[in-house]
């Protein structure tokens, strides 16, 4: 019998064994994409204590103690931090085959050397340790990051941020890039006029100017666009159910935005149709400056209305959507693709249903001159478990090339979340290991084999990126 979180945790050959040990452990970090607070780490914050680092945002951690019967109080409400942690710790031993079980330890381990299982009884030893430890200095949100060996942090902004922390962030030398990405959600939301008139409002206020027309809303869009690109943005992202790829016309998004300016509803003919010139604007601006969009799909979010009107969105009331991806995002590729303005693109999916669709879909549009121009992305949100992983990871390696592969990102508010890239490189090296004592891959060629396995960790989303200054020994 193994022990529990043991250094060979998740490998289960020696070939694996060598590769992680050898091959994977020591590879830093690119966090390519994450909700982490640009503010808090210009601040270098200092976390309270361990329930405001690890409860404070955690939604995933939410739907546990949700599950586990706890009341809201203890996640989003006012209970004393110690007491929210208790009951944190009371609902881990029941999260048993859940990743945060595993994550939860990884976490304690890898930060704070703590290797008791958290549990009603650990709790009151482990809150205080690790609450102590993260008031220290060398548990800065900046320190956090070194730790971890963390080379480049790209996080997730609005365009009308003012991006005031990245820019101090620079202004103060830290020597980690902390880079923006440009997430337009918000701009191509018409289904509530109000919220939209709210965004063209914000964005009016950011860009000194009237926004009146469809015209004029596309001129400040892309003034934010290359203000973000001024600061060292070089990637777009999107969190969307689904592509959008319906024939439009210019009058028709016009007539459409004069309404929403009005504060008139529009028919679900006309969003679509909205959504899908916006997203189509947006691509050839990325485009235009060779950044790398990407395109979280299949999210069905805030299903729990009650909690949204009480508490908002992104509070655990997500889930796996089944839209039909296939046909509109093949459109929407090949549209861009036909006018020579695709730019490198990552597709990430969330349904497990549809991992081959997506694998293929990101084949069809390789262009030969760019490595891995369009990447299946990696298991996200509701797959970045070991099964999810795994099946990502093989649906990519029978469709396409997983040696190319950018691999993984935290896609995450915690500053403690990075133990999720070890998580990764073990089930990675597990699958290698494995096909090589199995005969499926030569062992002779081992050499070759860990270089897959550095490229993966680290080394292609360097290059892909265009941060490849990162590499070491090149």
């Amino acid at each position: 019998m193994k022990p529990f979180l043991d250094k060979d945790f998740l490998l289960e050959t020696e070939t694996a064994k060598k590769l992680y040990h050898e091959a994977a452990v020591d590879m830093p970090i690119i966090d390519y994409h994450c909700h982490l607070s640009p503010q808090q780490i210009a601040e270098d914050y200092q976390f309270s204590d361990i329930t405001e680092a690890w409860l404070g945002g955690d939604h995933y951690k939410w739907r546990a103690m949700r599950a586990n019967g706890i009341d809201e109080s203890y996640m989003t409400g006012n209970k004393p931090a110690k007491e929210k942690f208790l009951q944190w710790a009371r609902t881990v031993p029941y999260t048993m085959r859940n990743p945060l079980y595993h994550w939860t330890h990884l976490e304690l381990q890898r930060y704070f050397g703590i290797t008791d299982l958290l549990n009603e009884n650990s709790a009151d030893a482990i809150y205080e340790k690790a609450s102590a430890l993260l008031r220290t200095p060398e548990y800065s949100v900046k320190n956090l990051l070194r730790k971890m060996g963390v080379k480049t942090v790209c996080t997730t902004d609005d365009p009308t941020d003012d991006l005031k922390w990245h820019q101090k962030l620079k202004d103060d030398g830290f020597e980690i890039p902390v880079l923006p990405a440009f997430r337009p959600d918000k701009a191509m939301a018409p289904e509530d006029p109000a919220a939209f008139n709210h965004f063209v409002s914000l964005l009016e206020k950011v860009t000194d100017s009237k926004i009146n027309t469809y015209p004029d809303y596309l001129k400040q869009l892309k003034s934010r666009h290359d203000f973000f690109a001024s600061m060292g943005c070089s990637v777009s992202d999107h969190g969307l159910e689904e592509i959008y790829a319906e024939d439009f016309t210019t009058d028709e998004i016009e007539i459409v935005f004069k309404q929403l300016r009005a504060g008139q509803t529009i028919n679900l003919d006309q969003n679509r149709k909205f959504k899908s010139a916006m997203l189509l604007q947006f691509a050839k601006w990325d485009h235009e400056k060779g950044w790398v969009q990407q395109f979280h799909l299949g999210a069905l979010r805030n299903n729990n209305t009650r909690l949204l009107q009480q508490m908002g969105a992104d509070v655990g009331c997500d889930s796996i959507g089944d839209f039909k991806q296939a046909v509109a995002l093949s459109k929407f590729l090949r549209t861009l693709d036909d006018a020579d303005q695709l730019t490198k693109t990552i597709i990430y999916n969330l349904n497990p249903a549809d991992n081959e669709i997506f694998a293929t879909m990101a084949g069809n549009f390789n262009d030969g001159k760019t490595v891995g121009k369009i990447q299946f992305g990696a298991a996200w949100w509701f797959l970045d478990q070991k099964n999810g992983m795994i099946s990502q990871l093989n649906a990519l390696s029978n469709m396409g090339l997983v040696s190319r592969f950018v691999g993984m990102l935290t896609d995450s508010r915690s500053f403690l979340s990075y133990p999720r890239h070890e998580y990764f490189r073990r089930i990675l090296c597990n699958l290698f290991g494995t096909e090589v004592e199995n005969g499926e891959l030569p062992a002779e060629q081992l050499n070759w084999i860990s270089q897959i396995i550095k490229d993966i960790c680290f080394n292609n989303a360097a290059n892909y990126f265009g941060w490849s200054h990162l590499i070491e020994n090149k």
